[in-house]
């Protein structure tokens, strides 16, 4: 929104022709949301406190968690506000990219909010049926995917990049689609089951949304991608707005999210927040990439699906109780340890990332 209107002024001062750069609006993105979050965070907070939108803890969880009941949660729409409104007014309006991320991260916290309030509100243990909340995921990430292949104007745009291996690129066709649905769907639920300690999701969710952000500027970059070895898509540099934004607002609501929570996400958050690293990395080409920035997500998910599938064969659990931060809970690690270590892994994790730029 303000690119045109910077636009329009260039013709009075020619400074204003700073903000047609990609790297200073993604910066004052970064910037316009982190503010956002601290303007209307506190007000967002007493207003959940009143109205009584508390966190349920589970009977089976940590003892230590029985200490958060009450606190306020749904948080995560502070997060979707102050991404949505930095996007739309640093970003190019024009941009398809832009758009379908944009779009795709919000309809993924409209089925939180559904979830959470029927959850919260309604009293309604059971939130949103499963079943219907994988239908509606399944609808916006098949949505979002096949927007993308039938806009596809170069063979890149629907290609699997392996990272470190310079020419392996492998053409999907209409695997694309379906490659693209799994990223989207899966990445929203490994980040919403991993958000169980205060901050632990959350700081991940920046540090991989800002090495995103360096993967989107050098694809939609023809000489850098030229340099890297990359392929170029025109237009998709325009992402990283959206990932500047994702950077300042998730900044924004750690500092209120940060050990002992003063609020929680809640899947309003959590599976929109997931569902914008997905639909980010579909539309930079990096989904392997995310699989390894996102180890921490992937585990948390693994160790799931092996405690049920363990239990269900064996009668036994693998893990004293799953997602894994509760693992060690169990085991005596103090909630700060687990979420700074998982931090720590997610540093390491990202830096791999973005080596594959360079080692090819």
């Amino acid at each position: 929104m303000l690119l045109y209107l910077t636009d329009w002024l260039t013709q009075f001062h020619s400074g204003f022709g700073v903000f047609q750069y990609l790297t200073l609006r993604a910066i004052l993105g970064a910037l316009t949301a982190l503010l956002i979050s601290f303007l209307i965070g506190p007000a967002m907070i007493r207003k959940l406190s009143h109205y009584q939108v508390g966190q349920v803890v589970r009977d089976d969880g940590p003892e230590s968690h029985l200490i958060k009941a009450g606190t306020p949660t749904m948080g995560g729409a502070l997060i979707l506000v102050a991404v949505a409104v930095s996007t739309l007014l640093w970003s190019d309006l024009g941009n398809k990219y832009m758009w379908v991320v944009l779009l795709t991260t919000l309809a993924f916290g409209v089925i939180g909010w559904v979830d959470d309030y029927k959850k919260l509100v309604k009293k309604d243990s059971r939130g949103l049926i499963a079943r219907w909340k994988y239908l509606w995921q399944s609808v916006v990430a098949l949505a979002a995917a096949g927007f993308l292949y039938a806009t596809a104007e170069l063979p890149a745009e629907t290609q699997l990049i392996v990272p470190f291996f310079k020419d392996v690129a492998i053409p999907l066709g209409w695997g694309f689609v379906v490659l693209a649905y799994f990223v989207i769907v899966g990445s929203s639920n490994a980040v919403n089951l991993t958000d169980g300690l205060d901050g632990l999701a959350v700081l991940p969710t920046v540090m991989v949304a800002g090495a995103l952000g360096i993967f989107a500027y050098v694809t939609g970059h023809a000489k850098f991608a030229a340099y890297l070895a990359i392929p170029f898509v025109p237009g998709v540099g325009e992402t990283v707005v959206f990932c500047g934004a994702l950077v300042g607002a998730g900044l924004g609501f750690l500092w209120f999210n940060a050990y002992p929570a003063m609020v929680f996400m809640g899947d309003i958050g959590a599976l929109a927040l997931g569902a914008a690293l997905g639909i980010v990395a579909v539309v930079v080409h990096q989904e392997l990439v995310l699989l390894i920035m996102g180890g921490v997500f992937v585990m948390e998910t693994l160790s799931v699906i092996i405690q049920v599938a363990s239990y269900k064969l064996t009668g036994k659990r693998i893990f004293r109780m799953a997602p894994l931060h509760h693992h060690f809970e169990l085991k005596g690690w103090p909630e700060p340890r687990v979420i700074v270590r998982f931090w720590i892994i997610t540093v390491i994790l990202v830096l791999v990332g973005l080596a594959t730029l360079k080692i090819r």
